[in-house]
């Protein structure tokens, strides 16, 4: 099978979060399968030399964005059994951010519509192309009518991946003819339209043939109001054709075993001796007090309102108030860093407020922690809660999206789980089962081992996502 795989961001070349990781990971598990995989992406002022050095020029041709005629040129490299095409076009791309730009939906029409016409201009016919988020929504919408001109694409189907349906790609309807160059017959008829404006995620779930999720749980939440953020009427329309499934991640880059970035390796047979040089690593990294016996409670997140860090600062000081260090990663908005930054000097030796980011501190974070605490109020995977877990670190997670589906809560009675879970959006709920995870800590030891044994030996990879992916490409071509 032919698949070409659309994103903003891909992973290792240029990332904001983790849909690059999605897309820098699940076309090398298809090509494994052994399919044609080919990755599409822009060619941002960011990517690195070091990437552009192995590229090769294929050809420029102009793409038709309405009234517009805009040079669109192709490079091309092939890194793990995948190609990767950069679209290049220095007035959309030459930017010193990928996003937030007042021109972005024209930037990423252009990309879509690039997207239309590669194939064409490369002679390569895709069975599939996988698009990702708002910014790639287009590329069903404008498949429909040019499939019919372009015959690289006459037997092409598209499937269309919903990361996070909080950013949806909604602008005035003024952007219909002029901007994206589509006719008001996309508006009128309801394919574009939303409560007056145009929004290109809601194009891109009614034209696709397919719809994904990054996790079960998700694909259900999204079902509901609080949710889907008013795409919940869209979402039950087009129940049929929507499906959720987990993200992995890359097993081997998050191998305790053979990490590069950590103090000491280790593995589930020689779990505490590592464990314990990692921790020791990071307290004198983020200026801890150095002991080896207290559980450190890490948090590495965006410190915005829907990952649910007001439920933390609600009860910031009982959490301190147990026998327990707090490390916090990650910027966000003003409150939390605030109140971080105050515990911190509250908490001195006990609280560390890292508010940065910084990857090979994360990595530290990750190993050198005991308890990984994200209580979101939506996450659509969530990919910290795993990599949480492949180190040895036991996660505490609200049951919502991808946490839900990832963290099977402890159960006293068996010893089965991976760590620790609750369930109503309340600081208190979240403040019982921190206690009891470290009440676990500190007076079972045995079984604080099997929940850390439970999730580094649990199989996260990409082996079986890629396979329902291929599952829906093979019933969409039926």
């Amino acid at each position: 099978m032919k698949i070409l795989f659309a994103s903003p961001e891909v992973a290792p070349f240029i990332k904001t979060g983790g849909l690059a990781d999605v897309a820098g990971s699940l076309p090398q598990a298809l090509a494994k399968e052994g399919h044609e995989v080919k990755v599409i992406l822009p060619l941002y002022e960011g990517i690195g030399q070091e990437w552009r050095s192995q590229m090769t020029f294929l050809k420029y041709f102009n793409v038709t964005l309405s009234w517009r005629q805009v040079y669109c040129g192709v490079f091309e490299l092939e890194r793990d059994g995948v190609t990767y095409w950069f679209v290049d076009n220095e007035y959309y791309f030459k930017r010193w951010q990928i996003y937030g730009h007042f021109d972005d939906c024209e930037r990423f029409a252009y990309f879509s519509r690039a997207v239309i016409e590669t194939p064409g201009q490369l002679d390569w016919a895709p069975d599939v192309i996988h698009c990702n988020d708002w910014q790639t929504a287009l590329v069903p919408v404008y498949l429909l009518e040019e499939k019919y001109r372009i015959p690289q694409l006459a037997h092409a189907k598209s499937v269309f991946t919903i990361h996070n349906i909080e950013y949806q790609g909604r602008y005035g309807e003024q952007v219909l003819k002029d901007v994206i160059g589509l006719d008001a017959s996309y508006f009128n008829e309801g394919m574009l339209a939303y409560f007056g404006d145009v929004n290109l995620m809601k194009g891109a779930i009614m034209a696709s043939n397919f719809v994904t999720t990054v996790s079960p749980t998700y694909a259900q939440e999204l079902r509901t109001p609080f949710y889907a953020k008013g795409l919940d009427g869209v979402i039950n329309q087009q129940a049929g054709k929507i499906e959720g499934i987990l993200n992995g991640i890359d097993m081997e880059l998050y191998d305790p075993a053979t990490n590069p970035g950590l103090t000491a390796n280790f593995t589930t047979k020689a779990l505490v001796k590592g464990k314990n040089e990692c921790k020791l690593a990071l307290q004198k990294a983020v200026g801890l007090q150095e002991n080896p016996d207290i559980p450190i409670i890490a948090c590495i997140s965006r410190l915005v309102g829907h990952k649910g860090f007001s439920l933390v600062t609600d009860v910031l000081h009982e959490i301190m108030g147990m026998d327990v260090q707090m490390v916090v990663l990650g910027t966000g908005d003003w409150q939390y860093e605030e109140a971080f930054r105050h515990a911190q000097s509250q908490y001195p030796g006990r609280f560390a407020a890292q508010l940065t980011y910084s990857a090979p501190l994360s990595t530290m974070i990750y190993a050198g922690a005991d308890i990984f605490l994200m209580p979101s109020i939506s996450e659509p995977c969530g990919l910290s809660q795993i990599i949480a877990m492949r180190f040895g670190t036991v996660p505490v997670v609200r049951e919502t999206g991808g946490l839900k589906d990832t963290v099977t809560p402890y159960n006293k009675f068996t010893g089965e789980g991976r760590g620790f879970t609750f369930s109503n959006i309340n600081a208190g709920d979240m403040m019982w089962v921190l206690r009891e995870a470290v009440d676990l800590y500190h007076n079972n030891k045995k079984a604080w081992r099997s929940l850390q044994k439970a999730g580094m030996t649990a199989d996260f990879s990409w082996t079986n996502s890629a396979k329902q992916y291929l599952d829906i490409y093979q019933r969409i071509q039926d």
